[in-house]
């Protein structure tokens, strides 16, 4: 697990975020902190990424993930750095990952102790990984894409956001999107509140009018009424 809440806070984020973003395709696995096991018959052969997506992987609870048993591996990969991890993520971490074909492999380093820039991505090319170029956004933010999540993960405001450029709003963890659904639910009824008040006054106002108009045509009745008696009551000359 994360050795700190600055570790645990971007896992937490990006495992439920891409969980959420994915969450229809019953074909695309998203996991993490959970035993991957790549050689069957050897216990020792395991790693534990961080936050971990599969694509083209059936979406259910496994205890683990044995390689032998599922259809194909992870494609893409994210570990939440420190300056404890930093041997293990750019070294044996990073060579298991291109042996096992993870096309990318990403590492952010929320605290930079050691990492700069704090957000990296590689590409494997020819079991090799190159890095994948920054697009800068600002001063201080940049982006890396990912083709495999079709994702963005930007840094920017010193932290990891993930960003879908098609539909131009960033990925919310579960308690985000909950406070959201929150928040346009009170604005609905808000909403409908205000057209309910406003269709009251309406009516008020139609009754006032009928009222009036009513009101109106009954003193117009009387003055025809007085007219005409005092028509009739005039003598002749």
């Amino acid at each position: 697990m994360a050795e700190s809440d600055f570790q645990a806070d971007p896992l937490i984020y990006a495992k439920t975020a891409l969980k959420r973003h994915f969450k229809q395709d019953p074909h695309v696995y998203v996991s993490g902190n959970l035993l991957l096991y790549y050689e069957k018959g050897n216990p020792e052969a395991v790693v534990a990424p961080d936050v971990f997506v599969a694509m083209g992987v059936p979406k259910r609870d496994r205890r683990s993930f044995k390689l032998w048993e599922e259809p194909k591996g992870p494609d893409f990969v994210i570990e939440i750095t420190s300056l404890s991890t930093y041997t293990h993520d750019q070294g044996s971490k990073k060579g298991i990952y291109a042996f096992l074909g993870v096309s990318e492999y990403f590492q952010y380093d929320p605290t930079q102790d050691y990492l700069n820039p704090p957000l990296q991505g590689y590409r494997l090319v020819d079991d090799y990984y190159l890095p994948i170029p920054a697009t800068p956004l600002s001063e201080n933010a940049f982006a890396l894409h990912s083709n495999i999540l079709q994702l963005d993960l930007q840094w920017r405001d010193g932290m990891l956001h993930l960003y879908d450029p098609e539909t131009e709003e960033y990925l919310l963890t579960y308690d985000e999107a909950i406070d959201a659904r929150l928040a346009a639910e009170q604005a609905r009824q808000q909403a409908e509140q205000a057209w309910q008040q406003a269709e009251e006054r309406a009516a008020q106002e139609r009754t006032a009018r009928l009222a009036a108009e009513a009101r109106i045509a009954e003193l117009e009745a009387q003055l025809k009424a007085a007219q005409a008696r005092t028509t009739g009551n005039k003598t002749p000359e």
